[in-house]
């Protein structure tokens, strides 16, 4: 009988990050200076940034060794494991063999602290006393306090209003560990002062929550900014998914024909998936799918333009597929999903032709978590439910088609701290949001316009 998970030792954690942009046919285009559009320097960056993750940014070195004091702390969950979803496969009669790699093993329960520890430590080197970031469904938020917490760093957290409605152990597990956490839009900050006056019952965006941390950064010499995806070095923290999941594979004797990760600023997918398109790189077939929300469909309905990461317009502009940085989604409950942008590097392999999107609404998203939960055990987040779905979906594709594929899946956090969520799904209170498309047109109608 086939092992049901596939264990690595803690000497097998790697040593290195893999940086995609090394082997990439083709880079993003640069970010570009709001004022006058032109490409910007890491000077632009060094006021909210330290300089270490500046020049992990723009790195064309293939692979970036992992600090010894990252590592010691990395070792509390990893190596994570990757499981065989065998009761999931017989329940689908499937030929397809399942696997997932199961990141909730982490203290904060997502994938969030592969890039949280490193960020504080590197900002803690540079003599940063405090950091200030956005959180949506709370995942990152709690994963930054954490790791704050372990290099003496006082963390701010600017958490979009309708998940810190939804979500309130997000909020105390934050707090548990020091962290001060604000709904957003707040009265904190300019940023959150403006949009109040126009909307006093607003439930915040992602944008919105960047914008005041930002600014909080940018207005204190002591604090710095972080963020919990898109931008390039946080995207290589979380290849560690990926480099771990190959070494699993390699053991036994096995290797995915489909990676699958839920998408809304890129982290996860591209945690799991990059180090495979390594290979993909060098002529392995491989397909990579990105899933997202029906209701913030930004791979498969936005645009792929210059724009804003933030709502108010305070970062620089960056490219990639947008819905337009003043776009509103609907207060589903996979908050983590709810952003306008993503990656620019995911957005430049989705543009290529090189990986795939795809978006689901949140009711057949829920049934299939229901189903893994129901099988497997694990309650799942709502984001990494996405992934679910489209697993299922593959795993059913290879039952119709009669073919032995091998699928993998990020599993990227536990549902535990969102089971109101579940609540409201067993109760028939959550309804679908397919965002409309004249919405869409508007919101991208005032985009940038870079001659």
């Amino acid at each position: 009988m086939s092992d049901t998970k596939v264990i690595l030792s803690e000497r097998e954690i790697p040593r290195q990050w893999y940086n995609i942009m090394a082997d990439m046919p083709r880079l993003p285009a640069p970010p570009l200076n709001p004022k006058d559009h032109t490409p910007i320097g890491p000077d632009a960056l060094s006021a909210i940034f330290p300089m270490a993750l500046i020049e992990q940014e723009v790195s064309p070195h293939r692979w970036i060794d992992i600090p010894d004091e990252v590592l010691e702390i990395y070792t509390l969950w990893r190596p994570s494991p990757l499981y065989r979803a065998k009761r999931l496969e017989k329940a689908l009669n499937t030929p397809a063999r399942i696997y997932y790699k199961y990141e909730g093993v982490s203290p904060a329960g997502s994938h969030k602290p592969n890039t949280a520890v490193p960020q504080a430590y590197y900002n803690k080197k540079a003599g940063i006393k405090r950091i200030a970031t956005e959180t949506g469904a709370g995942q990152w938020g709690s994963s930054l306090a954490m790791a704050g917490r372990m290099f003496g760093l006082d963390i701010t957290v600017y958490m979009v209003r309708v998940s810190y409605d939804q979500k309130p152990y997000r909020r105390i597990a934050m707090e548990t560990w020091g962290a001060k956490v604000f709904p957003s839009p707040s009265n904190n900050t300019n940023s959150g002062r403006k949009i109040l006056e126009t909307d006093p019952n607003c439930q915040g965006s992602l944008g919105i929550a960047i914008s005041e941390a930002v600014e909080d950064a940018a207005t204190h010499s002591d604090t710095n900014y972080s963020l919990g995806s898109v931008l390039n070095h946080v995207i290589l923290h979380q290849t560690v998914i990926g480099l771990e999941a190959k070494k699993q594979f390699e053991m036994i004797n096995d290797y995915p024909d489909i990676v699958i990760g839920c998408c809304g600023g890129g982290s996860n997918f591209a945690g799991v998936s990059f180090p495979f398109l390594y290979d993909k790189f060098s002529g392995r077939q491989l397909r990579a799918i990105a899933v997202e929300p029906a209701s913030c469909p930004t791979l498969t309905k936005g645009e792929f333009r210059y724009d804003f990461g933030d709502t108010v317009g305070l970062t620089p502009l960056l490219m990639m597929y947008t819905l337009g940085h003043d776009f509103m989604p609907p207060g589903i409950h996979a908050g983590g999903l709810r952003y306008h942008g993503d990656s620019p590097l995911v957005s430049q392999l989705v543009n290529d032709g090189i990986i795939e999107a795809r978006a689901y609404p949140q009711l057949p998203v829920f049934e299939a978590a229901i189903l893994f939960s129901n099988t497997e055990g694990i309650i799942p987040a709502p984001e990494s439910s996405h992934a679910i779905k489209a697993a299922i979906d593959e795993a059913l594709v290879a039952k119709q088609e009669g073919k032995e594929k091998c699928i993998l899946f990020n599993l990227s956090g536990h549902g535990y701290l969102d089971l109101t969520a579940y609540a409201d799904y067993i109760a028939g209170n959550l309804v679908d949001h397919e965002y409309p498309e004249s919405l869409i047109k508007e919101s991208l109608s005032k985009l940038p316009v870079i001659k």
